[in-house]
């Protein structure tokens, strides 16, 4: 039975504050403060054990080699020699965010009827581009049933940032869907990541049907507001969208569109003048989980930082106070991940199949989290500063941690990577 499974990204041990990613505000804001490994994988472990209690299926996916040897020495250099900020790039935990880890086309959308998966490029950002080859290695793992296909990255110069500029409608996981790829027009002041050019040609690989696939523009005010990502004001889920107002760059054109072609869809659209695109992007609010409970519920899975925004906390009770398509908000402590500008929904990929073709090792409940959960207490630095990034020791601390996790999950083929 298909089924949404929530894929979360374990948060590495190398987790630091370097402030590499320019238009992110939040880890600009960081940059340079103490980070915590620890309580941060942690805070992840306790997200992913709250959406298991509200009758969700969990999955994991694990962090990647840090320090990335390999690629520092295809720039002919190693870790002890590189420059700081060479050092901070190959260091760099991102691929914590999973929702940068693929895009997913379920398979009642494909030409084939397999689930198709495509490992984004993330060519942006030096630190991010050298993250798709281990993804790459891992979904083969967790997803090498036949009733998946896994396809490389599109080759740069096209940028691609996987789910979270993507999103599906549709009126149950097991039904076809309406797929949106959102994407960036470069020139402003901070990039934009994700090309049209690349979305199309994912399109195109997973054989999506062009009348139910759509390519929208983010707006140029949302990027330049922090929105680095669509899923920063955007997301979807069911039959229910969920924007700000200033999401995208023609707005009426594309919801009437989508109206067009799932004349069920419940558009739920916040209004600026409620709840501005500034207090929406440091609140994340929009990079919250909406997700479909088990009762057939829609709820929406928040940082802790929604509730403390006013406008942000007032909009959310009002919207369920009055029977709006969200019934149910949850609140969740992600402030580690909330600081390098990673809310809820960016520590998720999501992928619509049946658990039962997914590598076990992959899925998680309780008791897994619990082993988890005790590697990363005994082997997670507890704390890192900025210039702690020379330190021999912590570069130890930090493989010998993902080593252990790794053979107490036994997935040792991805360890010598």
């Amino acid at each position: 039975m298909l089924t949404e499974i929530n894929f979360d990204g374990i948060i590495g041990p190398s987790h630091n504050y370097a402030g590499l990613s320019p238009g992110n505000l939040a880890a600009t804001r960081s940059h340079g403060a103490v980070s915590r490994p620890r309580a941060a994988a942690l805070q992840g472990i306790s997200k992913m054990r709250a959406n298991l209690r509200l009758g969700l299926v969990e999955g994991i996916l694990l962090p990647h080699a840090r320090p990335d040897h390999q690629w520092l020495a295809s720039l002919h250099t190693r870790y002890e020699e590189a420059s700081d900020h060479l050092r901070a790039q190959a260091l760099s935990a991102s691929a914590m965010w999973a929702a940068n880890a693929a895009t997913v086309s379920p398979a009642p959308d494909t030409a084939d009827g397999r689930c198709h998966l495509t490992v984004a490029n993330l060519a942006t950002l030096p630190h991010r581009s050298h993250e798709w080859p281990e993804t790459l290695a891992q979904l083969r793992i967790a997803f090498a049933n036949d009733a998946f296909r896994v396809h490389a990255a599109v080759p740069p110069p096209f940028g691609d940032e996987g789910a979270a500029n993507h999103m599906r409608l549709a009126g149950g996981h097991d039904r076809p869907g309406i797929e949106v790829f959102v994407f960036g027009v470069p020139g402003g002041a901070f990039p934009a990541r994700q090309h049209r050019e690349a979305s199309e040609a994912i399109a195109r690989g997973h054989g999506l049907d062009r009348a139910r696939t759509f390519f929208a523009q983010q707006s140029p005010e949302a990027i330049e507001a922090g929105a680095f990502h669509n899923d920063v004001v955007a997301v979807a889920n069911g039959l229910v969208l969920f924007a700000h107002e200033q999401a995208f760059a023609d707005t009426a054109s594309f919801y009437a569109g989508l109206r067009a072609a799932l004349p069920e869809i419940e558009i739920v659209e916040v209004p600026a003048s409620q709840v501005s695109l500034e207090d929406a992007i440091r609140s994340y609010l929009f990079n919250a989980q909406l997700v479909t409970l088990p009762g057939g519920d829609t709820a929406l899975i928040v940082p802790e930082e929604a509730r403390d925004t006013p406008s942000v906390w007032r909009w959310l009770q009002e919207h369920v106070a009055g029977n709006g398509p969200i019934r149910r908000v949850e609140v969740v402590d992600v402030r580690e991940s909330m600081g390098n500008g990673g809310g809820p929904a960016c520590l998720r990929l999501r992928v619509v199949a049946d658990p039962r073709t997914v590598d076990p090792r992959f899925l998680v409940d309780e008791a897994k989290l619990d082993s988890i959960g005790e590697v990363i207490e005994r082997y997670w630095p507890e704390a890192i500063k900025s210039d702690d990034l020379g330190d021999a020791d912590l570069i130890r601390q930090i493989e010998e941690a993902r080593s252990r996790l790794l053979t107490s999950l036994r997935i040792v083929e991805l360890i010598d990577r």
